[in-house]
């Protein structure tokens, strides 16, 4: 509902390798400035602004686009998740304090959780949700 069917006839027709989100941009644009030819829009300025802003909202398609071709892999997804999780087995295990019954020197405190472990653990989780 968008376009007229005549529209609709030259977008299908126009042949393009990629997507064709670009096409109603360009039509966007000969239209204003057709109108700004013909008086329908009166001063240069509004002119301006409009295509600025239409250039924006066609930059964020075009951003859009270059996230949706290049796609993460899914495998490179879960090593990372295989690797948070491992990382933090490691450290769970490698960051307990010593036993405080062998009666080691300055190792007067025993903490059962290595907190900052912990911490580390909810960034990096958080940052892997990301």
């Amino acid at each position: 509902g968008f376009m007229t069917r005549h529209e609709r006839k030259i977008f299908d027709d126009l042949k393009s390798p990629h997507l064709k989100y670009w096409v109603p941009f360009v039509w966007f644009g000969n239209l204003a400035s057709k109108a700004r030819k013909e008086g329908r829009i009166r001063d240069s300025v509004d002119l301006q602004t409009m295509l600025n802003e239409m250039n924006k909202y066609r930059s964020w398609c075009s951003l859009l686009f270059g996230y949706d071709w290049v796609g993460i892999p899914l495998v490179y997804t879960q090593v990372v998740t295989l690797a948070v999780y491992t990382f933090f087995f490691a450290c769970l295990i490698g960051r307990q304090f010593l036993d405080t019954d062998q009666g080691y020197q300055g190792h007067d405190l025993d903490l059962y959780i290595p907190i900052f472990t912990l911490l580390q653990f909810f960034f990096y989780a958080g940052w892997l949700k990301v």
